[in-house]
């Protein structure tokens, strides 16, 4: 290990489930130093240490800060220390040398030297993360509710006809508190006791993750309407596209740099497509697909009623502009309207940190 300690140190952190691997370089990109911790709480203290005995250390980059690297990221911050999101390894440098950990935690230190990674991780410890978990909860339950009312269909299609003719005819509401009020044999042996007895079990679980969905709802609306009241003012803003703009920016909105940062981010900045005598742009692929489906709904919601943005449709068909173009123009206008309200609503809490 180099023994002058005074000169500019950047760290690297490669993340793991069970393990992580920090390696540390000086201005020039010379190797000074690495280590392995556990993912414990005594590996986070040694991580912090380890960093901490540079005094010339700058800035961290860490991989998978949302995951693997979320509790480090939040030690490493705790400690003073700088932090910087690593999620694109090198690729070429990879296909070159391969792969281990200690490579790419000094791959990690390498990406933050160059200014390849500049990006701040998210918070992770304000309300944005609740609503984060919260609507995740929410979207896996309403996944495994549409997966369990296509079950008990496709159960009724080939059930004895007996039992399908029970159920036809019936609506989805319908069937489902039909199905779960049923008291089939405790003990099937037939085919016909096996199918009635696994449809009023589906039938309960949908009933449970149904109750699961509006709870968490609940919750979500009442973490909204406390904290981000004139974002939910906005005509066509709705609980789950508030929520979902609101986790895509992060708790910190240090790390939006500006208004066109979080078009980007969204996928909602215009992408130019001019080639010859054609003067145009096109809609954006990349960004946080999530958050743009947000402001593509929003902007449907708009277009069907209000009355507003309905006349500017009409005077952008005109003068020749397509639908999608239209709509990559109003999602762009959204960024606008919605950016500042989105960083007031976070910032009270960094002010409250910093008083």
């Amino acid at each position: 290990m180099v023994n002058d300690r005074q000169i500019a140190v950047y760290g690297g952190i490669d993340t793991h489930a069970d393990t992580h691997h920090i390696a540390v370089i000086d201005a020039a990109g010379r190797r000074l130093g690495d280590v392995q911790i556990p993912t414990t709480a005594a590996g986070y203290r040694a991580a912090v240490q380890f960093l901490g005995s540079w005094n010339g250390l700058v800035r961290v980059g860490i991989e998978c800060t949302g995951s693997y690297g979320a509790a480090v990221t939040r030690a490493v911050r705790d400690a003073g220390m700088t932090v910087v999101e690593v999620n694109r390894p090198n690729l070429f440098d990879r296909r070159l040398r391969g792969k281990t950990d200690v490579f790419d935690a000094y791959s990690a230190a390498e990406a933050v030297l160059s200014g390849r990674a500049t990006a701040a991780p998210k918070g992770g410890d304000g309300f944005v993360e609740s609503l984060r978990v919260l609507r995740s909860s929410r979207s896996s339950a309403l996944s495994a509710r549409t997966a369990t009312i296509n079950q008990i269909k496709g159960l009724l299609v080939t059930a004895p006809e007996q039992l399908r003719a029970r159920y036809r005819g019936l609506s989805s509401t319908k069937l489902i508190a039909v199905l779960a009020a049923t008291r089939p044999t405790a003990t099937p042996v037939s085919a016909n006791e096996a199918t009635a007895y696994s449809l009023r079990l589906l039938a309960r679980r949908w009933q449970t993750l149904t109750e699961q969905i509006e709870e968490l709802a609940g919750h979500m609306q009442r973490l909204l309407e406390d904290h981000a009241p004139a974002l939910m003012d906005v005509y066509g803003v709705g609980r789950d596209t508030a929520a979902q703009l609101l986790i895509t920016a992060g708790d910190n909105p240090e790390r939006l740099r500006s208004e066109a940062a979080f078009a980007a981010l969204a996928g909602a900045c215009p992408i130019p497509a001019s080639s010859g005598k054609t003067n145009r742009h096109r809609l954006n692929r990349a960004g946080d697909r999530q958050a743009n489906s947000a402001l593509y709904h929003i902007v449907i919601v708009r277009l069907r009623y209000d009355q507003e943005t309905r006349d500017y449709a009409a005077r952008r068909t005109a003068e020749g502009k397509t639908k999608m173009e239209i709509i990559r123009c109003l999602k762009r206008y959204l960024v606008r309207q919605l950016y500042p309200l989105i960083v007031d609503t976070v910032r009270p809490r960094q002010d409250a940190l910093t008083a």
